[in-house]
């Protein structure tokens, strides 16, 4: 109402002091001063105008962002749902899949890793896929080409489990020393990680995370919702129950 009573003083303002089709270029000085006394007058007196326009622009800027994000899903769903690239954990049939982007270096991600492997453990339809995301760092990605060599040797859930279980300063000596001590033959590790398919998966899920605008680890995604940053277990419950209902 505020914001409709606004451009109606303006349009009032202008029918009075101007003439019919009048442009910026027919005003003259005094009649800019007159339209500025008044605009200035009514913000003035009515402040909550521009906190009303602000949040309207707010959630506009948030309502597209949303679209976006759904029509890229809608495009890319077939890459973030089944490449085969994509390590896989949960029911491989299951009739919900919760894909989750991720770092290992990201103290979030590893802050959301037991409830995730409780949801993992205790719905026995649900599908999770894993998308290696190494955005923070040279040792993000050293970490995410390991853990997909590791997949070679059967060993990705094993390595997985143990680097989102490691805390403190991760680098290069940290990680083949968790490869290590979960059974990797870091040896084989360190040529497999070259790999072509392990270059495949890392371009395309750092290209993936760019399509769907995402800023930062952990991201989930669930039937058609984007979810950023880390989430709890209950809220999890919740999103997988709402795209297992189709709501």
């Amino acid at each position: 109402m505020l914001l409709r009573l606004f451009g109606s003083v303006l349009a009032f303002t202008v029918v009075t002091l101007l003439p019919p089709l009048a442009t910026a270029a027919d005003f003259t000085a005094d009649q800019k001063t007159q339209i500025e006394a008044v605009v200035r007058d009514y913000l003035k007196n009515h402040p909550e105008v521009l906190v009303d326009a602000m949040q309207a622009a707010e959630d506009k800027l948030k309502a597209d962002a949303k679209d976006k994000s759904a029509q890229a899903l809608a495009a890319h769903r077939q890459e973030v749902l089944n490449d085969p690239l994509s390590p896989v954990a949960g029911n491989p049939n299951g009739n919900v899949t919760l894909v989750e982007f991720f770092d290992y270096r990201c103290p979030y991600c590893k802050q959301v890793e037991p409830a995730l492997e409780k949801l993992i453990g205790d719905d026995r339809q649900l599908r999770f896929v894993f998308k290696e995301f190494p955005v923070l760092g040279p040792d993000s990605e050293t970490a995410a080409r390991v853990a997909l060599a590791a997949r070679k040797q059967g060993k990705y859930d094993a390595f997985h489990r143990a680097m989102m279980a490691t805390g403190g300063h991760i680098d290069e000596a940290a990680i083949y020393k968790v490869a290590a001590s979960a059974g990797l033959d870091v040896d084989r590790v360190k040529q497999d990680m070259k790999s072509p398919d392990v270059d495949k998966e890392l371009k395309a899920n750092l290209e993936l995370g760019k399509q769907l605008d995402l800023d930062g680890t952990p991201s989930f995604i669930v039937g058609d919702t984007i979810i950023p940053g880390a989430i709890g277990a209950d809220d999890l419950k919740k999103l997988v129950a709402a795209a297992r209902s189709g709501k």
